[in-house]
């Protein structure tokens, strides 16, 4: 056996683990009973224990030292470099620490959902104390140079750092926030009164959604739907893929674009190569890249007339509440209004990603240790008045919103931004290959947008970093131009201003 042959191995083995924490954090998500949350904490820190072992395996070290030494493929070398950068960070963490993180994290989630549900952010306050406190140590021993939150940026967005973030938020909110007055004051504001008629069945939202999903691409003999809290993907590889969603019958878009934006994700996972399964090369780049593949699907597919020319009548059909003249230009509107909103999932995209700067800058301050846990739903809610001019009636639709804190995910909201930033980019390179492709959509095409996806982004893994992929995929180095010209293209045409 070769050093290379005994490597791959052992990141397989890796993998595996991987692949059973995934599922049983979907499990713990749609299925486990309340019952299980202590038993499921002491698996997932079981799982996470034996990883990091494996990782941290002296072994592995000795064959990185020995591969890195000699001529390997393109291929072979980015699986190299991947496990190098998570061999480099796990060996930094005591074993003990990252078993504490697993066992937390399950207990912190189940506490999470009943404290959103009872709007009760006390219940959930000492634990997400400690889970700050568990990534400040995460972050004291891989180390950092100018910001301990630059040591969580990396997590996510390899080479991610808060001095390059600060003036590209700046730079967004200089844009975004005008444009969002501009159409707050425009007379031309959408007709959303088809939405008060009557309810949307919960039945009849999966039916609508779940043929978009697979009209897209997705496939469902390789994947499933269910329903959760909060919207996500998860999964065992390319044939195991499982995203979820949710449902009000008063507002059947949530559901439709939370199902396109993990279908989004579904989709990347679907398309990454099988010969690679449990490598490096098998897996999605980062965070950033995958988040741009649901924000596209999601946003400038779905809510594109082109989208809608092709989507009204099923639509009508399936909710036979609707009136009979509602048309495509309405809708359209009406998917696209924009209005400064409470629950980042349901934002529009002119102000989501003022949804995300509120998160940053609270995740910013509470890793540095400027501000108390205890403090969150109050600095939340004056956040929330200052970037989006609006304020929480409660905990729920505040602080409590969001999935991520619960699970540990601090630095994951940045990947959001960045995510619309690199769709925008990568749609525009696509339209420029294939400028019929919103004709396309039109007509219920989705395969040439996909094509496009799977040969310039899925296919490639990690063989490359971020940055890398998106200039060798665009031609262009990552930039916020066309997502920037994207919105006031779109929304001066569609607000008359």
């Amino acid at each position: 056996m070769t050093d290379y042959d005994n490597f791959i191995g052992r990141v397989k083995e890796l993998s595996l683990i991987g692949s059973l924490s995934g599922l049983m954090g979907w499990d713990q998500e749609t299925m486990m009973p309340p019952k299980g949350g202590k038993l499921r904490s002491d698996m997932m820190a079981f799982l996470s224990s034996q990883a990091h072992s494996r990782m941290t395996d002296p072994v592995m070290g000795e064959l990185l030292d020995s591969l890195e030494s000699q001529n390997l493929t393109a291929e072979q070398s980015a699986n190299v470099r991947e496990v190098r950068q998570s061999y480099d960070k796990a060996t930094k963490l005591p074993a003990e620490l990252v078993e504490e993180k697993a066992r937390h994290k399950s207990k912190s989630l189940q506490v999470w959902q009943e404290a959103r549900s009872e709007n009760d952010f006390e219940k959930f306050k000492p634990y997400l104390e400690k889970t700050v406190e568990l990534t400040c140590k995460t972050a004291e021993y891989y180390g950092y140079e100018d910001n301990i939150y630059d040591a969580l940026l990396d997590i996510f967005e390899p080479g991610m750092t808060v001095s390059q973030l600060d003036p590209l938020f700046s730079g967004l909110r200089e844009s975004i926030i005008p444009l969002v007055k501009a159409i707050s004051e425009s007379p031309n504001q959408p007709d959303t009164s088809f939405l008060d008629i009557g309810k949307f069945s919960e039945e009849k939202q999966r039916e609508f959604s779940m043929k978009v999903a697979e009209s897209i691409g997705f496939d469902f003999n390789a994947g499933r739907m269910d329903t959760s809290t909060h919207p996500f993907c998860s999964g065992a590889g390319p044939n195991d893929v499982r995203f979820t969603t949710r449902y009000d019958e008063e507002f059947p878009f949530g559901c439709l674009y939370g199902v396109m934006h993990e279908t989004g994700h579904g989709t990347y996972e679907q398309g990454l190569l099988e010969v690679h399964e449990g490598t490096p090369m098998g897996q999605a780049v980062s965070l950033g890249i995958h988040e741009s593949q649901s924000r596209m699907w999601e946003n400038m597919v779905g809510r594109s007339k082109e989208f809608w020319q092709f989507y009204i009548e099923e639509f009508k059909n399936c909710f036979d509440h609707l009136p009979s003249d509602l048309n495509v230009d309405t809708l359209h509107r009406a998917v696209n209004t924009v209005k400064p909103s409470l629950i980042r999932v349901e934002s529009d995209e002119a102000t989501y990603n003022l949804h995300i700067m509120v998160r940053y800058e609270i995740e910013k301050q509470l890793v540095n240790g400027n501000i108390a846990v205890g403090d969150l739903p109050d600095f939340w809610n004056s956040k929330m008045e200052e970037y989006l001019g609006v304020t929480p009636p409660n905990d729920t639709k505040g602080v409590l919103q969001d999935i991520h804190w619960s699970m540990g995910a601090i630095g994951y909201f940045p990947t959001y931004t960045l995510g619309n930033l690199y769709a925008a980019q990568l749609y525009a390179a696509a339209l420029a290959d294939d400028p019929n492709i919103p004709n396309k959509i039109a007509k219920g095409e989705f395969t040439a947008l996909l094509d496009w996806m799977r040969s310039h982004i899925h296919v490639h893994g990690s063989k490359l970093l971020p940055a890398d992929l998106l200039r060798q995929a665009t031609g262009k180095d990552p930039s916020s131009d066309d997502f920037v010209r994207y919105l006031k293209s779109k929304y001066t045409k569609i607000y008359n201003i």
